[in-house]
């Protein structure tokens, strides 16, 4: 697959999936096949929201009943689920920021640990699957979900090396690599996200789902979670800064939402705009250049498309200062969950800086769902569909 970093891609790429997001998505989505022609690729365009959540599920539901669609909405939502669930127990994140680094700590001073390391991050491991699987990852910045499956699970149980790790090399390889999703999938493989249950790759599993171009051997037969500290509980549910319209006003943009004609209608003529991009930031190693390019193109897209209401625009690295330049009196962005963004505001928040970060109604009314596991989040799914007047 070939991801171009625009909105017009990304709703190319939607209109293209829409006849299969019914039952043939639902009977071929676990089948991971040259091409991927089974799943959308949007996860790229909505991680960034050059296309939101809200976007795809209208367009899907103009085409199929909620039942027909049912598969691919639940698609939609995990990814809502697992941001509220994460933004709802920061401590996860930062928890999870320890344990790259003690994991790194561990590659430098333990010499097998680290050939074990290199190998998988290279692909070769002798396992083929996942050796292919890890240099698809590295070469296209994309992996189909079930593939991400069965690699978390062989990487844990098979090769046994830190979980943490793995999820790092997900992050600096990703276009889609989202700190909530790819935290708590990872977490949920290895058993740490519902204790007790975890997802052991089974090679009839592989090749089935893989029409017989894999069936690896000497896969781990059993699943045993490594430890870890029990879940924090569910603290408030975010909501929203006051955003004073008549305030002097400057406009943060940022890669977590990259579609911010609802942010500029509350508040519309900012004085300037800032970008952030903490795409480098998703890990203490050398993220990958397809990230970050596709990062800073979506950025550019979006610069763009909303370039008549954002004043001037500059990529500050001391935002108060820049603040200061243009006699700000607020600064206003879209909510960014737990990841490298959310570091970079919230370190200038402490310095004092007046950041405002407005927060979508969909999310709004989505995290109060969050706080247990996606079975109950699922049951609300109905009346958050009904919000968006969709039928």
């Amino acid at each position: 697959m070939h991801f171009d970093p625009s909105r017009s891609a990304g709703l190319k790429r939607l209109s293209d999936f829409l006849p299969k997001a019914g039952g043939a998505y639902a009977a071929r989505r676990n089948h991971d096949l040259p091409g991927h022609p089974h799943v959308s690729g949007l996860s790229p365009y909505v991680r960034h929201r050059l296309v939101s959540e809200d976007e795809v599920v209208r367009a899907v539901l103009g085409r199929f009943a909620r039942s027909t669609a049912e598969k691919f909405l639940q698609e939609v939502y995990w990814r809502t689920y697992w941001k509220g669930w994460m933004e709802r127990r920061p401590e996860t994140w930062v928890q999870y920021r320890a344990d790259v680094r003690h994991g790194l700590n561990r590659v430098q001073t333990e010499s097998g640990l680290r050939r074990e390391w290199e190998a998988a991050c290279r692909g070769e491991t002798g396992i083929d699957a996942f050796d292919h699987w890890a240099r698809q990852l590295v070469e296209t910045g994309y992996l189909h979900n079930h593939a991400r499956m069965w690699f978390a699970s062989i990487w844990v149980f098979t090769l046994r090396l830190p979980w943490a790790l793995g999820a790092d090399f997900f992050l600096r390889h990703l276009l889609d690599g989202d700190p909530a999703s790819n935290t708590l999938g990872w977490r949920w493989v290895a058993g740490l996200q519902t204790i007790g249950k975890t997802y052991l790759a089974r090679p009839d599993n592989i090749a089935r789902y893989t029409d017989g171009r894999f069936r690896p051997a000497g896969l781990a037969t059993e699943a045993i979670p490594p430890g870890g500290p029990p879940h924090p509980p569910p603290g408030p549910v975010p909501v929203a800064d006051q955003i004073a319209p008549d305030l002097r006003t400057g406009l943060l943009l940022h890669e977590e939402d990259l579609s911010v004609g609802w942010l500029l209608d509350i508040c519309p003529a900012p004085v300037a705009t800032a970008v952030l991009d903490a795409s480098a930031d998703r890990s203490p190693l050398s993220v990958s250049g397809q990230v970050t390019d596709f990062t800073e193109g979506a950025i550019a897209d979006s610069l763009l498309r909303h370039a008549p209401r954002l004043g001037e625009v500059g990529r500050p690295e001391d935002l108060g200062a820049w603040a200061r330049a243009h006699r700000l009196e607020q600064i206003v962005t879209a909510h960014a969950p737990q990841g490298p963004a959310r570091e970079r505001i919230e370190a200038w928040r402490r310095a004092g800086v007046p950041i405002r970060m407005g927060l979508r109604p969909s999310d709004a009314a989505a995290w109060p769902h969050a706080a247990k596991g996606f079975f109950a989040f699922k049951q609300e799914i109905s009346g958050l569909l009904d919000r968006l007047r969709v039928t």
